[in-house]
């Protein structure tokens, strides 16, 4: 492992699952905080390992410990969720700050999750929409479309159309589902039916099957007869 130059190492930890497995556990038992993480996100998955979330949960909190942040949002994640042990809002939300506040956009994105809707925290919504907008600012576009809703429904801020309306299209832009849906309604309410159309089409393509019965029928309402 040792002998192994950097660039080799780098790639064989982000290859496929299945062949880079034998690499990952090596590095991860070795003390290195990207292959911890990644050997986490491949227990969790189940991808080139039997799937283990207890054991992704212990290699995330080894990473996270080092230092790394990503490793830090995805304990978070596994203790909000219940993945690996038993479903706990308020200690998520201490690990997510702890990363949010080291500047990981996933953990400020989830973090303001949490305090907006009160969920193991104290509800804060305008601590929400704080998080939301610094996610934003580093280009997550989910982030962006909650920043959008904060701005339209007045979540935490005050009621801003306008800045609703150019985050809804800065999400869309980035790629996002739920932001293009939201974009294409902001211009069909405009009257630009046939701009709107084109953002519904994209939102569609895009989204999963739960979210889409809703899209199909924005879409139905400016498509043309």
């Amino acid at each position: 492992m040792l002998s192994t130059p950097p660039h080799r190492l780098a790639a064989l930890l982000a290859g496929d699952a299945r062949t880079a497995a034998p690499w990952v556990i090596a590095a991860a038992r070795w003390g290195l905080p990207a292959a911890q993480l990644r050997l986490g996100r491949m227990l969790l998955g189940g991808e080139g390992l039997a799937r283990d979330p207890a054991a992704a949960l212990a290699w995330f909190c080894k990473a996270a410990e080092q230092g790394d942040t990503d490793a830090a949002n995805m304990v978070g994640r596994c203790l909000e969720h219940g993945w690996g042990a038993p479903a706990d809002a308020a200690a998520a939300a201490v690990w997510y700050r702890r990363a949010a506040e080291a500047g990981e956009p996933w953990a400020q994105y989830n973090l303001g999750h949490l305090l907006l809707d009160g969920n193991g925290v104290r509800r804060d919504p305008a601590e929400a929409f704080a998080w939301y907008v610094r996610a934003a600012a580093q280009g997550h576009p989910r982030a962006m479309n909650l920043a959008g809703r904060c701005c339209e429904e007045g979540w935490g801020t005050s009621r801003d159309p306008a800045a609703a309306a150019d985050w809804y299209r800065r999400s869309a832009e980035a790629g996002y589902f739920r932001g293009q849906h939201n974009h294409a309604s902001v211009l069909a309410a405009e009257g630009r039916a046939d701009e709107a159309l084109g953002w519904f089409e994209r939102a569609l393509a895009g989204a999963p099957a739960a979210s889409r019965p809703v899209i199909e029928a924005a879409l139905a309402e400016v498509a043309p007869c």
